[in-house]
Order: structure tokens, then sequence, then C-alpha cells
């Protein structure tokens, strides 16, 4: 155990985030999504766990020391309802908020059709499965830059 640091975040999560650069993504995926075969042809090449958790929470402890890439553009993707892009399920808004309160601010998710945030997922730099059971449970985040005034010592 480590101070400071939330239980949920094990070290190859830990590690992995640590190892991103500004503009790195990771996937936060649902129980349904193809989270294996898409790990292994991410740059991690291998897949990390969160199992019993849902997105919302796994989401909410990596925000806990992931900056996100806010300040120059919507940082998180989320998967889009087949036939219904702008229909925003519960899941989604439960993320959104957590994302807004991770930034201060309102920080708008943008969409992506289910079949191009696969391509995108396998471009990634790590995917994060997760146990959560409901549908379009699946996000992309990008990582950002920490300012040197705000790095701790």
């Amino acid at each position: 155990m480590l101070k400071g640091i939330r239980t949920e975040l094990n070290g190859d999560i830990l590690q992995a985030l640590c190892s991103m650069g500004h503009g790195d993504v990771l996937v936060v995926a649902d129980a349904n999504f193809p989270s294996d075969a898409i790990a292994r042809q991410t740059r991690l090449g291998n897949l990390l766990k969160m199992e019993n958790i849902s997105a919302p929470k796994a989401i909410d402890a990596i925000l806990s020391v992931f900056p996100l890439d806010t300040p120059l553009q919507p940082s998180v993707g989320r998967m889009e309802i087949i036939g219904k892009p702008d229909e925003i399920p519960p899941i989604q808004h439960e993320v959104q908020a957590i994302i807004d309160r991770a930034e201060g601010k309102p920080a708008p998710m943008y969409p992506v059709e289910r079949m191009a945030f696969y391509e995108l997922a396998k471009k990634a730099y790590c995917v994060i499965a997760t146990g959560e059971l409901r549908f379009y449970g699946c996000f992309l985040l990008t990582k950002g830059a920490i300012p040197a005034d705000e790095v701790v010592r």
C-alpha cells in the first residue's frame, strides 16, 4: 500500500499510466469489449485489469493521478450507441460527471462510432478491462501534461 494512491490502482496500472506521454491514449473497457484481443495490438501489448469495479469507478481512480488533455481539446471519447449517435446512456452520464469534477469545469466527451472506436483502441497505449456490465461502458482517455508549477516535489 502507498499513501495517497487509491487502492483500485495496482502496480501494473500505475506503471502504465506513468509511462504514458502527453497525447497517448488509454482505453477503459466494459466486460463485453474484446479487451484481450485489442490489448495485444496496443503499444503496451498486454491487458491491464480492474475487473472487480465499474467503468465509472475505474475512471474516477485513474483520474486521481492521470492528467487529461482538456485544455487543448476534448480528451475523453465515448463509444456511440449503434444507430443512435446522439443518445447518451446513463453510464456515460456518470462518467461525464466524474470528468467534469476531476477537471473542475465542464469537459464534454466526444462520440466515436463503434467500429471506429475499435480501430482507435488498437492504436492506444493500453487497454484497462473493468467489470462493467452495462453496454457502452467503453472510453478513450488522452493523457495531458502537468505544468512544472503543479508537480509535487
